[in-house]
């Protein structure tokens, strides 16, 4: 995908999630999130602080010395005191914009983070393949991933084994096959052990005795 592929992904994200937001009840909006400790709002609310410019990121990284942990953490739940109605107002607002957070991955993060409201709520939200393929790839070669609440490399925690995806022509790393949709190895590749029952093939065993326990249920 090139950027001018990459940024209408995003706004379709973006827009389809705040959708999805605007027909949630309270009670969903306090439902725990795939992020351990992150509730579906901490999220959302997340979410939209990704124009968060480089002088705002360095402020609130020295209150927290240098814990980007604590940092994300710490916005996003002052954020998620806003309305709800807000929250899914400024997320839908970001949609055209071109503007990133530092460091900011804003494809992976809408994807894997619309799945982390979706799924403990028992909703339906299909990621498109192609943009769920090239955050995969994105995700498997950065040198130094993140993701919420924990390191999580990928690359260097499941190695020895080969992931390839069903649906689409996709697939990395050698050893043991699992196989499954590219939306579960996404999830999978950014820790969330969620997708392990979407996941399938002989490195299963291999796969769950390779996962950190930060990213067990």
């Amino acid at each position: 995908m090139n950027r001018d592929e990459i940024w209408p992904a995003i706004d379709h994200e973006r827009s389809t999630l705040a959708d999805l937001l605007d027909d949630l009840s309270d009670q969903e909006w306090e439902v725990t999130s795939l992020c351990s400790g992150w509730r579906v709002r901490d999220v959302a609310a997340h979410l939209t602080l990704a124009h968060m410019g480089v002088a705002q990121a360095a402020r609130e990284l020295l209150k927290v010395h240098g814990d980007i942990n604590c940092m994300l953490h710490d916005t996003a739940v002052r954020q998620a005191e806003l309305p709800v109605h807000q929250i899914s107002a400024l997320l839908r607002g970001m949609v055209g914009s071109r503007r990133k957070a530092p460091g900011g991955q804003p494809l992976l993060d809408i994807l894997v983070h619309g799945q982390d409201i979706a799924i403990p709520l028992g909703r339906d939200r299909p990621m498109p393949v192609r943009a769920a393929a090239f955050s995969a790839t994105r995700i498997w070669t950065m040198k130094w991933p993140f993701t919420m609440g924990w390191s999580f490399h990928a690359r260097q925690e499941l190695n020895e084994l080969e992931f390839a995806a069903t649906d689409y022509a996709w697939s990395v790393g050698q050893g043991q096959r699992v196989e499954g949709s590219i939306a579960a190895i996404l999830l999978l590749l950014n820790g969330r052990s969620a997708a392990l029952t979407r996941l399938s093939g002989p490195g299963m065993t291999e796969l769950r005795a390779r996962l950190p326990v930060a990213t067990q249920p």
